[in-house]
């Protein structure tokens, strides 16, 4: 076996790991709050590693965009799944939709980087879209199975129109709106 074979197939260094975990959050943070044009050495300070740390895990700035937008949607279907086990499945269904409100934070925050992250491929509209759509459907199933919302709405209307709701409003101070309007949205879902 080759040296280079021998490398790829090795597990990560735990610290790598958490020093790659580190980062995520940070650039979370750090993201949320400045924008595209967040320093990239604020991120590896916040994190507590040097800035070849950062540069070792994510090697451009559209790399470090594209692992934090993937981490936060991880997190929501993670979260799903999690959810799905709630007695009241539309008290589920509304608190991931709440927690919605976390990942257009960051990525309002990220919507330069997010372009150039994007640019000449879709990959990670599918990849975010399929995980999405996954979320959904687990517990939009759960709850229309228990009869206690409409069976008429799919996934994808149900994405798109969270989406709607998200991007209808200004920069500044949108997140109380929105979350009142996942909450009208939902009271609609239900059967009366």
């Amino acid at each position: 076996m080759d040296q280079q074979s021998t490398k790829a197939s090795r597990k990560p260094r735990a610290d790598s790991v958490r020093n790659r975990e580190r980062l995520l959050e940070a650039a979370t943070a750090i993201f949320r709050l400045g924008g595209a044009q967040a320093s990239l050495e604020a991120v590896a300070r916040e994190a507590g590693v040097g800035i070849g740390t950062l540069y070792r895990h994510f090697p451009t700035r559209e790399a470090l965009f594209d692992a934090v937008y993937r981490h936060e949607v991880d997190i929501l279907a993670d979260l799903a799944r999690e959810l799905s086990t709630e007695d009241d499945p539309v008290a589920a269904l509304k608190s991931w939709l709440q927690a919605n409100v976390r990942l257009v934070a960051t990525k309002k925050g990220m919507i330069e980087g997010l372009q150039l992250a994007v640019v000449g491929s879709s990959e990670l509209k599918a990849y975010s879209y399929e995980r999405m759509i996954g979320a959904i459907d687990l517990l939009l199933e759960r709850a229309t199975a228990a009869g206690m919302i409409r069976d008429d709405v799919s996934p994808d209307e149900l994405l798109r129109t969270l989406l709607g709701i998200f991007y209808s409003h200004g920069p500044t101070d949108w997140q109380p709106t929105a979350l009142r309007m996942v909450d009208v949205f939902v009271d609609g879902l239900r059967k009366r």
